[in-house]
């Protein structure tokens, strides 16, 4: 009797703890908290946005339980996503940035991200204002692709709410980096957790910076 009843107990405790850290997860994972006092949050917490707002806390749930990605890139991909989608100042500008956010989310939760390497720009140890986020994908043994996009007013048109960046490079060349489109030329140096981009050229400084790698 004292044994079942011990095993009893064991077994209740065991579930508070699953369902404590299920919640702990959901809690920490959730895209945008409109329970807390985040002032960039606030605009996007009004009523007419609840059913955008619940579409991507649960795509950003989905992302966070089965993506190969780093899970702080998820979390500072928000916060990039957040400052941007406060800058907005129409209804539509609102619903493309939840729309972007969202294709950002279904590519961490499908791609292979353990054949990519993420950064992100930084500067005086914080996200940059102006954000940069740059990809380099290991097609194979031999073959590199660097995509990059930076962020800009995103109450521009939608064509050109970003700036990309887009080359192919082998991992013995990867030092010297030629955009496809802008035929920039950039110098990628690779340090053990950063990455820092420089340019000579004076029309290619909105990719140059240092970078931060997450794995």
């Amino acid at each position: 009797m004292l044994f079942n009843t011990v095993r009893n107990q064991l077994k209740k405790a065991g579930y508070i703890i699953t369902l404590s850290c299920f919640c702990s997860t959901f809690a920490y994972a959730e895209a945008i908290d409109c329970s807390s006092n985040d002032l960039n949050a606030k605009k996007i917490c009004t009523k007419q946005y609840q059913e955008q707002r619940l579409k991507l806390n649960a795509k950003f749930l989905t992302a966070y339980l089965v993506t190969d990605a780093p899970l702080q890139l998820l979390h500072d991909t928000q916060s990039v996503w957040l400052n941007q989608v406060q800058q907005c100042k129409t209804k539509n500008c609102y619903q493309q940035q939840f729309d972007a956010r969202l294709d950002d989310l279904n590519f961490y939760t499908s791609m292979n991200q353990t054949l990519t390497q993420h950064y992100l720009k930084y500067e005086q140890g914080k996200l940059a204002s102006q954000p940069v986020h740059l990809q380099i994908h290991q097609l194979d043994k031999d073959k590199l692709k660097i995509e990059g996009t930076a962020y800009r007013n995103p109450n521009n048109r939608l064509e050109t709410q970003t700036l990309s960046l887009l080359a192919y490079s082998t991992p013995e060349q990867r030092n010297q980096i030629i955009d496809n489109e802008k035929k920039c030329q950039y110098q990628f140096d690779f340090q053990k957790a950063l990455l820092i981009v420089k340019s000579e050229q004076k029309d290619c400084g909105r990719f140059t910076g240092i970078y931060r790698l997450y794995d």
